[in-house]
């Protein structure tokens, strides 16, 4: 009785240790400021693939002429992705459609874009949107930016 008392203990104890390092870990993201929560779908096919697979649902933070993308659910402090503001090309604006609706955030708007020849697709809220626009329209002078 009381190894399980114990076993179950810890088992509680483990899941709220690893609760508490999600939330820290999102604080540190987000303490610098000029955060926004980004759905990203890498890879995309050119054709469009309305099943919902493939979003992973992250935090993405401005940082110069980058973006770093976070993944939420990691424990990683480094960003998975770096997008260069110089590198983004904008291809096309949606609504999530079909399947995606169910993997989205419920505000999500869809940014179809090239990076670097790869195509990917960024979700995220109207607001985070028009900043996310302003921002690569903001380029010093002499560099490129393809908004569509």
């Amino acid at each position: 009785m009381f190894l399980a008392l114990l076993v179950g203990g810890l088992v509680v104890a483990l899941v709220v240790i690893g609760l508490f390092v999600f939330g820290l870990r999102r604080r540190l993201i987000q303490r610098s400021g000029g955060t926004f929560d980004c759905s990203l779908r890498w890879n995309v096919p050119e054709e469009p693939d309305l099943s919902g697979k493939g979003w992973v649902y992250g935090v993405a933070r401005y940082s110069g002429d980058r973006i770093a993308w976070f993944r939420v659910f990691s424990y990683a402090p480094r960003p998975r992705r770096i997008l260069e503001r110089s590198a983004i090309e904008v291809l096309a604006r949606r609504m999530p459609e079909g399947e995606e609706e169910l993997a989205l955030l419920s505000d999500a708007v869809v940014l179809g874009c090239l990076h670097q020849g790869t195509r990917l697709e960024l979700a995220m809220s109207e607001d985070a949107l028009t900043g996310f626009l302003a921002w690569l329209e903001a380029a010093p002078p002499g560099q490129r930016v393809n908004v569509a």
